[in-house]
């Protein structure tokens, strides 16, 4: 009989795992504004899940503003001060938690890994219950690039000791999607960061759900299988 390769799972946080989408558009939002840099929220919106810094140098080209690293700088540190005030709004997504315990319960590897860095990570990984210092966790600061780059989710299969050809990505936003489609994953998506469902597919999603409770509903479709029953 030929073994099954275990499946496992790459978790992005902001709009998959955690409700935190929206704040970072209106903190990325409040920081433009204070740089003087007049932009509709939707705008902002279509960008949120890649790198910030990207995700800035993009912005600022499309409105033929100079890209200086002060610039850049500025605009990093007034989006980290506008998101701490709305952090504590911040709550996982529904079944969030009970997807992760469920994999955890089953034996099946996990990772997160996520655009954002540690700084604003953190808090966030902690409201799903879980120990930032002792799980998979990878954030920007620890890879060269960030998404629609695969970096991150490579080093998170490299952290649970899993071929990235094994793993299976999920995501909220095309970013996430175009980023597994480069690590040679597998991906999912969730509706639940605003991207709609043609969209995500287009990006490289083979299944698409609502959110982490309605994945959790339908587990065995993406391989969700505990190995001890194969």
């Amino acid at each position: 009989m030929v073994d099954t390769p275990q499946t496992a799972f790459l978790f992005d946080l902001d709009g998959t795992l955690v409700d935190s989408v929206y704040e970072h558009v209106l903190a990325w939002h409040d920081a433009l504004s204070a740089e003087g840099i007049p932009i509709s929220v939707w705008r902002i919106h279509r960008k949120i899940g890649m790198s910030g810094g990207l995700f800035t140098n993009i912005l600022l080209r499309e409105t033929g503003l100079d890209i200086t690293q002060e610039r850049l700088d500025r605009l990093r540190e007034r989006h980290k001060a506008a998101y701490t005030q709305r952090s504590h709004l911040v709550q996982p997504l529904p079944g969030a938690k009970e997807l992760l315990a469920y994999l955890t319960e089953s034996g099946i590897p996990w990772a997160i890994a996520t655009s954002g860095r540690m700084e604003t990570a953190r808090p966030n990984i902690e409201r799903l219950g879980v120990d930032v210092d002792k799980a998979a966790v990878v954030t920007r600061d620890q890879v060269r690039y960030a998404k629609p780059d695969p970096d991150l989710f490579l080093e998170a299969a490299r952290r649970i000791n899993v071929p990235i050809e094994h793993c299976a990505v999920v995501g909220d936003s095309i970013w996430d999607l175009l980023a597994a489609r480069r690590a040679s994953a597998l991906g999912i998506g969730l509706l639940s960061g605003g991207y709609g469902q043609d969209e995500l597919e287009r990006a490289g999603a083979y299944r698409v759900y609502e959110d982490p409770a309605d994945m959790l509903k339908h587990i065995d479709e993406v391989g969700g299988r505990r190995p001890a029953n194969g």
